[in-house]
Formats: structure tokens, sequence, C-alpha cells
């Protein structure tokens, strides 16, 4: 499977309306489309990507040698790599998100005023969702599936180094549509990996995209920020930090912080930051670096930290603050809970962060001191995840504060309207 050509800029632009084009279109059908056939496509899809699994394997394959020969981190293969079992653990995800609730249609509140009048507000699409995701061909499947449940259509556009897995992944997706006879353009994949298909995107089509969702590194999400002309759901970096406090259980922290930062280093939930009360035993600090070093990851962390063992290498200005998706740490103690949090508002993205204690009302103090879209007590970091909250999976961690926040799983993808029903009631001069 070759890359797809690039395009002449004037046919991309034709491309990139006739997507939007037939994405509206579709996107009014699959509003009023019926749940039971939601979850058949979603279930068939699921099928297809078992069936395909040789076929998505040898595109990856082509991805991942490439990414290699040009020297990529470790980290980006691993985010770029897919296995039997992630592919099933992808297949399992559709077949998840198809057991969830129907949020559409949904009634959030109702109450009748003295008039008489009966008021619903009710869960709706948003109508056509624009995803633009680098090298994690998982996102086509995730992003797809959550549109397609909260009945909204899709245009995704993955990133170059991606482009044969996803566009393999895409087409168990359409098959599944094929197969509960749903629009193909429901799911559409951005057929060129040119740059300038993003900026039609964020233009918005001629008004065919209704909301924008960027996952993936900073340079990405600031120039979707920069220049889009329509609403986005903004996922940002993912420097979280774990604050280990002086009342922490040392036999618990150890595992929780290993655990944040080195089950998967690539990932936007990995602990970047280990904060650590200056006032915890000794032999904290201590046994917390030694165990990351111990398992090979690399700590860079402040004088302090340095005094504890010799491995340690001195933490720059830019370290912390620093997402680096990568078995890499930085390493800093705190004058107690107050600074852990003036760190955290400092140099943090407001994505994630942890405290473990033992002590309840320094856990509370900092869950609602921190202002991040996810605060973790005595739980890794690595939580942060649309799947482990219940949601199926998730299109990214919104990081903002308008409409959406936390994992956008399928009720973020929905907005609300009001019925109201009357019997005949005029509203008097």
């Amino acid at each position: 499977m070759n890359r797809p050509e690039r395009i002449d800029p004037s046919d991309i632009e034709r491309l990139m309306l006739d997507i939007g084009a037939r994405t509206r279109a579709a996107a009014a059908e699959l509003a009023l489309a019926p749940t039971d056939r939601k979850n058949a496509a979603l279930r068939a899809m699921a099928m297809a990507l078992r069936r395909s699994e040789a076929a998505i394997l040898r595109a990856n394959a082509l991805d991942v040698a490439d990414v290699k020969a040009a020297g990529q981190a470790a980290s980006f293969v691993d985010r770029l790599t897919l296995t039997p079992e992630r592919i099933e653990g992808i297949a399992k995800g559709l077949e998840d998100i198809a057991a969830l609730a129907d949020p559409v249609g949904a009634v959030i509140a109702a109450w009748e005023q003295p008039n008489g009048l009966q008021f619903e507000r009710v869960r709706v699409p948003i109508g056509v969702i624009g995803i633009i995701y680098e090298s994690r061909p998982n996102v086509t499947a995730d992003a797809g599936a959550l549109t397609l449940k909260s009945g909204n259509a899709a245009i995704l556009r993955t990133g170059s180094d991606a482009q044969r897995s996803a566009a393999a992944i895409h087409e168990c997706l359409v098959a599944g549509l094929r197969e509960a006879g749903l629009p193909e353009a429901a799911i559409t994949l951005v057929p060129t990996p040119d740059r300038a298909a993003v900026g039609h995107m964020l233009a918005g089509l001629k008004g065919a995209i209704d909301v924008i969702v960027p996952r993936g590194g900073k340079g990405l999400v600031g120039r979707v920020q920069q220049e889009a002309r329509v609403p986005v759901f903004a996922h940002l970096e993912g420097i979280c930090h774990t604050y280990v406090d002086r009342d922490a259980d040392l036999a618990k922290a150890i595992p929780l912080v290993l655990n944040g930062k080195l089950r998967r280093t690539g990932v936007c939930g990995a602990t970047e930051c280990l904060l650590v009360d200056r006032h915890a035993p000794a032999e904290a600090l201590a046994g917390l670096v030694k165990a990351l070093l111990d398992a090979g990851c690399e700590v860079r962390g402040d004088t302090e930290t340095q005094k504890v063992d010799t491995r340690v290498r001195a933490a720059g200005p830019s370290d912390y603050g620093r997402e680096f998706l990568d078995a890499i740490i930085a390493v800093k103690v705190v004058d107690g809970v107050d600074e852990a949090i003036a760190h955290i508002a400092r140099y943090g993205s407001q994505h994630t962060d942890c405290i473990v204690t033992e002590n309840a009302a320094t856990a509370e103090d900092f869950l609602k001191r921190v202002d991040s879209a996810i605060v973790l007590h005595n739980a890794s970091t690595q939580f942060a995840d649309g799947g482990e909250f219940g949601f199926g999976a998730e299109i990214g961690i919104a990081t903002g504060r308008l409409h959406a926040r936390g994992p956008v799983g399928v009720e973020q993808l929905t907005t609300f309207k009001y019925k109201v029903r009357g019997t005949g009631q005029t509203r008097p001069k």
C-alpha cells in the first residue's frame, strides 16, 4: 500500500469542499438514525477489523519502517505501532461503544411553568466533527465510532506518518456503515497528507464543519487554535504531575509513580514531573528516585534530588513544564502542598495531576484547588483515558473550559435543544 500522492492545491480545495458537502448531508441522516442501526454498524466495524488484521498490520509495517528510517524517537514509533493485541483492543473498544447508552434524545432536564408550558432540554448531535490528529492509528477508529454513536458525522485527517494504517482501519469503518445501511460519508478520511487540507478544515469548509478536535503535539494544537474559524475542543500537552505528600504511603507511592511515568511513556497521561514534599520521610525521595532509575527512567532533578543518587542529572529550567513523552522525568522537592499546587499552576497544562497521600484533608484541598481537567488522589495519572472513565473511548482530553473538559466521549459530542409543549398558550401583552 503506497502513500497517497500529493494533489494540486486547486484540486485539494475542490476535494475538501466536496468532502464537506457529502459529510454534511450524511450528518443530517445520521442525526435521525435509530440506536440499533448505529450499534449494528459499530459491531460490524469491529468484525471487519478482526477480519482485516493481516492487511492492517501490513499497512502499519510500512508506516513504521518509514518513521524508523527517518530516525523518529522510540516513543513516537510505539504510538504508531499496531500489533494483533492492539487491533483486538481497538475492535473491543468499538463493541464497548456500541454497548453504551445512546445520548441522542436523552432528556437532561424537564419542568413545567405556571402557565402550563412544558419544557424539556434534550441532547442532540453537534453535526460534523473535524478531527485532526497525528500518528495514532487507533484514533481513526475511536473518533469514527464516538462520532457515529453520538449521531455526528466525522471528517478525519491523520498525520502523514500514519496514512496507510489509518486508511486500512478506515476501510473497516466504511464496511460497517455499509452493512448497517448508513451513509458511507458519515466517517470520511481525508485521502491526502497535504497540509493544505488542514487549512481548509480550519476554515470550516464553507460551514460544513461545526467543531474541530485537534489531537497531537503543541505545534498542531497551536496552529489549530490560531487559524481555526470554527469552535475548537482544545487538547493541549499532557504535562502531568504526581505530588507525593508528607503523609504518603511509600509502598503505594512507588508503584503509582512508576506506572504513571513508565506504563506507556508516549501517552498524554504520562507523569512528566514528580514533586516530593520536603517534609516526607527521608527514605521517600531516595526510594522514589532509585525505583525510577532502576526501572530505566532518566531522572532530572533539582539540587536536593541530585544529592540522593549520583545517577540523577541536573534539571535545567526547560525541564519543568516539558512533555518528554519518553522515559525521562523531572523531579523537584517542594515545601508542602501549597508549593506543589503553585508549581503545577505555573508549569502544568491543566491536563491531569495527582496527589499521593493518606491525609484526607490534604487530598481534598489538592483536588479542590488544582485547576486541571482531571485531578487524582492515590491513582496513576495514566487513568486519564476515556475508556477508564467508562466512556468506551475518547477523541481526546479537552483542557479548555467551555462545553467539554477532560475525556471527550459520546455525551461531550452532543449539544442540546429545548422542546416546548403547549395547549394553545399565548404570551400576554
